[in-house]
């Protein structure tokens, strides 16, 4: 019988085969809270990446009480958006955002916290390359979940 054929009918088999006879991974169901707080940090990423810095500040509740913990401790909305335009000024400063290795470990039906990686790729010229790691506090709000505490290294 040419090869071919035995491959053909192989994977004929093998398609055909009662899923019971598959074996079986178990990937895990991940709870609906984690996955909604993942697509604030996904929206984050896309609106940072077309150079809308006001729609990356959605994520943010647009509260006084807000904290963005870098170098120093910055409190409320206003000066958190204020203190973006002014480090990142303009789409070649903004650089290429991803973030990886993110956990969501849910507090209860209201706050969660997230850890993870950013790495911002963008010329020598406008910064260079920036990466560290950071720690966020959402909220679920009326609005959806928003981050009320963002504490970030590097």
């Amino acid at each position: 019988m040419p090869v071919r054929l035995r491959l053909v009918l192989l994977l004929i088999a093998a398609l055909t085969m009662p899923s019971a006879a598959w074996p079986q991974k178990d990937l895990g169901i991940v709870p609906q809270q984690q996955l909604d707080v993942i697509k604030v940090l996904l929206a984050q990423e896309a609106a940072w990446n077309r150079g809308d810095l006001e729609a990356f500040a959605q994520a943010y509740k647009d509260a006084p009480d807000t904290l963005f913990i870098t170098s120093s401790v910055n409190r409320g909305f206003e000066g958190m958006v204020e203190a973006y335009k002014h480090n990142y000024p303009n789409r070649a400063a903004m650089g290429e955002l991803s973030f990886s290795g993110l956990e969501v470990r849910p507090l209860d039906d209201q706050f969660a916290v997230v850890i993870g990686r950013y790495h911002l790729e963008r010329g020598k010229k406008d910064g260079g390359n920036a990466e560290g790691i950071f720690s966020l506090v959402l909220e679920k709000t009326e609005h959806g979940w928003k981050i009320i505490v963002d504490h970030t290294t590097g």
